[in-house]
């Protein structure tokens, strides 16, 4: 079956950087779109950006943008959240999540396979 696998959370200072990763099983990678997005105490869940596999085209909220980097390894399945200058208002469980994403801008894409998400905790 589909799955999505989140690693590298973890408690960083403010100004620090993590590098998440995400690594799809189960499905045409080449095909799909993958989204980020991150879930902090007591609020909904807000998408941090995304990545269009099929030409690494990329869209970020206005929140993150020249802060974190979205990329992909084909060959590993994987996508990567490269997070720097991080803030404590980023503070979040961070989760990717996998759509159909052939032709249409990541940005449109419904989400519908998720991961089991990462802690990431930014001091002050």
């Amino acid at each position: 079956e589909v799955q999505l696998v989140e690693s590298g959370g973890g408690l960083v200072q403010a100004g620090g950087s993590l590098r998440l990763s995400c690594v799809a099983s189960g499905f045409t990678f080449d095909d799909v779109a993958i989204g980020w997005f991150r879930l902090a105490p007591g609020q909904e869940r807000e998408a941090v950006g995304c990545i269009r596999i099929s030409d690494s085209s990329t869209y970020y909220v206005d929140a993150v943008k020249g802060r974190f980097t979205i990329s992909s390894d084909n060959d590993k399945n994987t996508v990567y959240l490269q997070m720097n200058s991080l803030k404590p208002e980023d503070t979040a469980v961070y989760d990717c999540a996998s759509g159909r994403g052939t032709n249409e801008a990541c940005e449109r894409v419904a989400y519908t396979k998720w991961g089991q998400g990462t802690q990431v905790t930014v001091s002050s």
